[in-house]
């Protein structure tokens, strides 16, 4: 009984751990099979394209061959085989999205594509919300922003490089204007207008833009129209931004319109390398269409393995499409969609999708959306994809902060009869160069102008010389040259009655200058005005920005309210604004040796002669015998020793140190005096002398009288606005004539006129003179439309004149006149006031101060030791009526320096222990014990 139960025991026992065996094996093997369906044995990645397209047809071929090079490479992806699915969107951005949606029901990890922009703005917003990178190396659109579209990574240079090639082409080769013809899809408007901003930051910018319709859809006879209306513009640099097809009809319709003959440019983006690089040979037809036009192609460094892609190249694509860049992006991208893969398994992360909960509301429904599944590691494989640093194909590849790649560079290219030539390269690091980039990453960037080069360029129509890239608008019409009808000043600018003959002297400069263009110039001159009065200057050159002349020749002042609506050339003439007003010639007088100083000055002057010589006398007195005697004498001492001063005929010798000082001093400043005074005084005695109570600007806007001006000049707004002068002060006159009779007959007080009318006003009437300087500094130039290129091209011609002398010939011919005889000096000589001399007087001054502080500061210090204060018991006041008489003995009594040791040797030998001379004595008995003490203890000083 007891063995059936321990065999139940044992029976049940050896149930439930078999149970527990199964259970845990179950477990495990459950465990094995998520952990293996989470590693699974194949990677799928989408693939998005026209493959009837150029770039399609080589995206294909090489992401198959990537394809096969990873697979067959096991440590690629340890042992796992990646699988790229194609869906042809045929064209259709609607099939691209429908192909996209079925690759994202399907659990792709990646999609590559799509080819245009347009597809990769919807799906980016598809992939941002699935987590599923989105990689495109043709969909370059300059707006597809990581910011917006965290999940969608261009694989090749962003369209914002080439536009920035394309701007720096133009700026090398000196043209300002281009218009920019492209297809009117997202990659090829923001791609132009990127072009626009990067011309505009070189000082150049897009005179027309000229949309075409999409792809597929433009036709020739649009083409046709748009092309003619390009044809009557001004600027001559297209830039053609657009694919293949379209590229390819504009270039046949602009070939049968002539439009690819000598004189144009045509610069492409880079689908015109693909069509040189993948279709050869070209059709004839094609071939010469496109001769002369500039394009550019992504540059990639040359290496081994790019070397032996190419050579199987035929054998990849079996001969059915040719080898460009992009199959080296096509593949290098499938590469680094593996590497990402491969990190992201070794990083320990799964590749698995899970259902998002916001599709669930449609299950059931016709579209069946509950089929998308997110990427759960989507947002690792994308990091990985950034952080990419490998080389491929296309040489290094690597992001840098804003997910670009790292180096952009193109190639610039040149069709030409026999294919295509090699011309340069252009580097976002280094510019235009003719070495490769990848030579110069090692060096200092250096993008000065002088350091960018290009080879020589074959241009449309064979010509070698570089176009100049504009012509006159509307294809050769002649300018319209608007000019002044003037009736007065007619030799600026003079048309013969009854004919259309024009002269003067703006019409000869604007002769001579067109003479010196490099290329013809149709014009017809035009004029402008009623032919009774001066037309408004304003009105005319107005008509410039207004499109009704082409350009303004004439004597038109350069000032800032009309270099707001047009370009002026360079200034052929100076000018400004001047003030003529009467004068009377001042006759000779017996006392015209007065005139050269005003009554202040000379007062100012005698003064200081006064001053100076006291100075000296005092300084003088009591040490040397030619400064002493009785005070007559003294008194002429001091006038004489001044006033001779003046001459340099002083006869007095100065013994002290401080005295010499000031007359040294005061020696330089009558220098500078006596010598203005004798160039004033010669000015004045041998040259005419003319006055006028109007001095200048300044005096006659004080002075409240009335002020005259040229009808049609911009002197009456120039008064107004920036003088503020009432404009009931103005008087408007209209001929020279108008000008001598209102101002003899005080009808205006003076006139304000430009330079050039004011010469040939005072060549006719000499009682007239310019008064003070011009008070404003322009010149005349001719004027032209808003960035013109005639208008530097001009500018360029007039500096020609002037330097090789023929613009002064012209001025010679009109405008040289002799002039009164006056004229030879029309500038009055002012008189000479204080204030250009005060400077001297106060250094004099100073001076003559600090000299008689020093010396009195000195003598009574000498006083107070020789001449001790005594206690008196008289009164105070007496005392120091005594004390100052004591001084002022002391003051004026003479002093000398004693002997040398070998002159009182001789004279103590003569019996004599002093020189008569040497002998002194004070009538005042307490000097004579002073002068007795100071002998007894060896002082210095003998008193007479």
């Amino acid at each position: 009984m007891l063995e059936d139960r321990w065999s139940v025991v044992r029976m049940s026992f050896s149930i439930t751990m078999n149970l527990v065996l199964l259970l845990s094996t179950s477990i495990l093997c459950i465990g094995v099979f998520s952990e293996e369906a989470s590693k699974p044995d194949v990677v799928n990645v989408g693939a998005i394209f026209t493959f009837g397209t150029i770039n399609g047809k080589v995206a294909k071929v090489a992401m198959k061959a990537a394809e096969n090079d990873i697979n067959s490479d096991p440590s690629v992806l340890g042992g796992r085989k990646l699988t790229i699915s194609l869906h042809d969107s045929n064209y259709s951005s609607f099939l691209g999205i429908i192909g996209a949606l079925q690759f994202m029901e399907s659990d792709k990890v990646a999609i590559i594509g799509p080819q245009s922009s347009v597809m990769a703005h919807v799906l980016s917003h598809l992939v941002n919300e699935l987590h599923v990178p989105l990689l495109s190396f043709t969909a370059l659109d300059p707006s597809l922003s990581p910011l917006q579209y965290p999940f969608f990574v261009q694989t090749a240079p962003n369209d914002l490089f080439q536009m920035i090639a394309i701007a720096e082409m133009v700026s090398y080769f000196g043209w300002t204007d281009v218009i920019a013809l492209f297809s009117d899809d997202d990659q090829s408007r923001n791609g132009i207008i990127t072009l626009g901003d990067k011309l505009s930051e070189r000082r150049c910018r897009i005179s027309y833009k000229g949309a075409l319709s999409p792809d597929l859809t433009a036709t020739r006879s649009e083409v046709s129209r748009e092309l003619a209306k390009i044809q009557m513009m001004e600027s001559r640099v297209i830039v053609l931004h657009t694919f293949s097809k379209t590229g390819l009809l504009v270039f046949e319709v602009a070939k049968s319109l002539g439009m690819m003959g000598k004189g144009y440019v045509w610069i492409a983006s880079s689908w015109l390398s693909t069509v040189l690089d993948s279709t050869s040979p070209l059709k004839s037809e094609t071939a010469n269409s496109i001769r002369g036009a500039l394009t550019l192609r992504p540059h990639t460094p040359d290496s081994k393995r790019k070397r032996n892609f190419m050579s199987r190249w035929n054998q990849l694509s079996n001969g059915s499409i040719g080898f460009n860049p992009y199959g080296l992006y096509a593949y290098d991208t499938v590469w680094m969609i593996a590497r990402a893969v491969k990190l992201l398994l070794d990083q320990g992360g799964t590749i698995s999708f899970s259902n998002d909960s916001r599709l669930n509301a449609f299950v059931g429904r016709t579209l069946n959306l509950s089929a998308l599944n997110t990427f759960d590691g989507g947002k690792q494989l994308l990091d990985n994809i950034l952080e990419t640093n490998m080389t491929g194909l296309t040489g290094p590849i690597l992001f840098n902060q804003e997910r670009s790649l790292i180096n952009p560079s193109y190639d610039i290219i040149n069709a030409i009869e026999t294919g295509y030539q090699h011309i340069g390269y252009w580097s976002n690091y280094s510019g235009l160069s003719i070495v490769p980039p990848e030579t110069l990453y090692s060096k200092k960037p250096n993008r000065s102008s002088s350091n960018q080069q290009l080879d020589s360029v074959v241009w449309p129509g064979g010509e070698t010389t570089k176009p100049r890239g504009w012509v006159f608008p509307n294809n050769g019409r002649e300018l319209r040259i608007g000019i002044p009808k003037r009736v007065s000043y007619r030799d600026f600018v003079l048309l013969v009655n009854g004919t259309d003959n024009v002269k003067g002297y703006c019409i000869d400069v604007f002769l001579a200058a067109i003479r010196l263009l490099p290329y013809a110039v149709p014009y017809r001159f035009i004029p402008f005005g009623d032919g009774h009065k001066n037309p408004s200057y304003y009105e005319l050159v107005n008509k410039v920005s207004a499109g009704v002349f082409d350009g303004v020749v004439g004597d038109i002042a350069i000032v800032t309210n009309r270099t707001k609506m047009v370009d002026f050339t360079q200034p052929y003439i100076e000018s400004g604004l001047v003030v003529v007003a009467p004068v009377n010639k001042i006759s000779s007088s017996p006392w015209s040796f007065s005139r050269p100083f005003t009554p202040l000055m000379w007062a100012v002057t005698a003064a200081f002669f006064v001053i100076v010589g006291a100075v000296v006398w005092i300084l003088e007195h009591r040490i040397n015998d030619e400064f002493r005697g009785p005070p007559k004498q003294q008194i002429v001492t001091i006038l004489w020793f001044s006033f001779s001063t003046m001459f340099f005929a002083h006869r007095e010798n100065t013994v002290s140190s401080l005295g010499r000082l000031i007359l040294i001093i005061w020696l330089f400043v009558v220098l500078i005096i006596n010598s203005s005074y004798i160039a004033s005084l010669t000015s004045i005695l041998t040259v005419q002398q003319l006055s006028s109570p109007i001095k200048g600007i300044d005096t006659l806007i004080s002075s409240n009288e009335p002020i005259g001006f040229q009808v049609g000049s911009f002197a009456e707004n120039y008064l107004i606005e920036e003088l503020n002068i009432p404009k009931s002060r103005l008087v408007s006159l209209g001929s020279p004539e108008e000008y001598a009779h209102a101002l003899q007959s005080r009808r205006v007080a003076a006139i304000i006129d430009e330079r050039p009318y004011v010469d040939l006003f005072l060549s006719d009437h000499c009682k007239f003179s310019i008064r003070g300087q011009e008070f404003t500094k322009s010149g005349w130039g001719f004027a032209f439309p808003k960035d013109s290129p005639l208008a530097i091209d001009m500018s360029t011609a007039i500096l020609a004149l002037s330097e090789n002398g023929e613009l002064q010939k012209i001025h010679d011919r009109w405008l040289s006149r002799k002039a009164c005889s006056s004229d030879s000096s029309e500038a009055e000589s002012e008189q000479l006031d204080l204030q250009s001399f005060w400077g001297l007087f106060l250094i004099c001054g100073i001076a003559c101060v600090l000299a008689l502080l020093m010396y009195f500061s000195l003598m009574f210090r000498q006083f107070s030791r020789h001449c001790p204060e005594e206690p008196d018991s008289t009164s105070p006041v007496s005392s120091r009526s005594a004390r100052l008489q004591t001084f002022l003995s002391f003051a004026d009594g003479k002093v000398e320096k004693p002997k040398s040791s070998s002159k009182r040797k001789r004279e103590s030998i003569s019996g004599n222990g002093y020189h008569k001379g040497e002998e002194s004595t004070f009538r005042s008995g307490r000097i004579e014990r002073d002068i007795s003490h100071e002998r007894q203890s060896g002082g210095s000083w003998l008193v007479k």
